[in-house]
């Protein structure tokens, strides 16, 4: 099965059926049985063509004598990987480029007479005129952000951050694991991956944490199914590491909006797979997946239960050390790993902060006294971030703010309120703050 077919099918379910890359696309791999170098190959040009949307559009429209609007949908898409493998990808032979797109068209387009001609042509042109045609000149043309999102942002991040937040969000996704340390050593997993023919490097500032390259499918590697690692950001464990997770039979954790359980893992390590985590969340199938990961890690102080975070649970009141509320929002700091929530409209998210001050309110209830709430996005968005911390302290006095322990690479913070911005500190987009009921 062709590569090329894959992304194809998984460009197609984005646009036609509004899924999300990241699943439709690892949901065809596997249908498709790629082995790892074509798997890297379908989620490069899937990506890639998300990603750089608007700029391809924007030289595509120089290479049409028509319109791009009025392109066939499918056609558009075949353009577009095509495109993207002559301008981005330099490993591609460009012929190989023109023909899979043509051989493409041919399957997908059989009553658009005229379309191989016409990609044929195109892509042909596009060989010819590679580095000469007219460069785009606005952020949103170069970096494939509507003006829409790129205004919000920059309300946020500021003008100098703008531009190099941009240009992250255009980077390949990293692949980001944490060492098991109640099963292996970190240097002891390098090793054993490297037995694999896994690239890793240790993370630049976070501890017992691996950037893995030439991976393939995680789960087709022997170090994941024995447990070794699992899958998490350094910024969604430095939440964790910021709560101050004590190990010991009494510890009390709650993590109420857990899925897929990075953050319920991350404190099944630091307490030494001692006391009892609660980890939870609105959808069965992801209790599943929770489940599932804390099963192989090994981790059995974890009780996975299916719970709304907006709805009481009479049992937990003030029975938490710790509570970590790591809430729906826009994922805009999360774009390199999810290019499609760039095209999602922001009016659609004008409600999150009153469901994640909801959420807030109600996982207060489970902290005991001198315990730690830990409130955490993967966006970077104003309302949904520091406003609903400073709506949720102006009618909860016996919670106050606490100073981030951070690692050493970041400049020290009073505040209890921490924003990273992707491009600063090689992580995803991130809203961390730290709540301590006053005892």
């Amino acid at each position: 099965m062709s590569a090329r077919k894959t992304a194809l099918d998984a460009l197609i379910a984005c646009r036609k059926r509004a899924a999300w890359s990241n699943g439709v696309l690892k949901d065809y791999i596997a249908r498709d049985r790629l082995d790892r170098r074509d798997a890297a190959l379908a989620t490069r040009l899937c990506y890639g063509v998300l990603q750089h949307r608007g700029m391809l559009d924007f030289f595509l429209q120089q290479l049409l004598t028509g319109k791009v609007k009025d392109l066939h949908p499918v056609v558009r898409d075949i353009l577009h990987m095509g495109l993207y493998q002559i301008y981005e990808l330099d490993k591609i032979p460009e012929s190989a480029a023109v023909n899979e797109s043509v051989d493409l068209v041919k399957k997908y387009c059989r009553t658009q007479r005229f379309a191989p001609g016409l990609v044929n042509a195109v892509l042909r042109s596009a060989v010819r005129t590679k580095g000469t045609l007219e460069q785009p000149t606005t952020l949103g043309d170069r970096y494939s952000h509507p003006q829409k999102l790129i205004d919000l942002l920059e309300s946020y991040v500021g003008q100098e951050k703008l531009e190099p937040m941009l240009a992250a969000n255009n980077d390949t996704p990293q692949t980001v694991v944490q060492t098991n340390t109640l099963r292996i050593t970190t240097g002891d997993l390098i090793a054993k991956l490297k037995e694999e023919e896994v690239t890793a490097l240790p993370h630049p500032w976070m501890p017992d944490c691996l950037i893995l390259g030439n991976t393939g499918s995680l789960e087709k590697l022997q170090a994941f199914k024995e447990g070794l690692f699992y899958v998490q950001d350094a910024a969604s464990k430095l939440a964790v590491m910021c709560a101050g997770i004590q190990a010991g039979e009494s510890t009390r954790v709650l993590d109420c909006c857990a899925a897929p359980g990075g953050k319920t893992f991350a404190a099944a390590i630091a307490m030494e797979n001692k006391g009892h985590i609660r980890s939870c969340d609105i959808h069965r199938h992801k209790t599943t997946l929770i489940q599932n990961g804390a099963d192989r890690l090994g981790f059995d102080c974890v009780l996975v239960r299916e719970q709304d975070a907006t709805e009481n649970h009479a049992g937990w009141l003030e029975k938490m050390d710790v509570v970590l509320a790591d809430v729906p929002c826009s994922g805009y700091g999360i774009i390199r790993k999810k290019p499609d929530i760039r095209y999602k409209d922001p009016e659609e998210m004008s409600r999150l902060p009153q469901l994640q001050l909801r959420i807030l309110s109600k996982q207060a209830q489970y902290v005991k006294p001198g315990g730690v709430l830990m409130y955490s996005t993967c966006t970077l968005v104003r309302a949904e971030n520091e406003a609903v911390v400073e709506s949720f302290l102006a009618h909860h006095p016996d919670f106050q703010l606490e100073k981030l322990p951070l690692p050493a690479v970041f400049p020290e913070n009073t505040t209890g309120m921490l924003a990273l911005v992707p491009g600063q500190y090689d992580t995803d987009g991130f809203f961390i703050a730290k709540l301590r009921r006053k005892a």
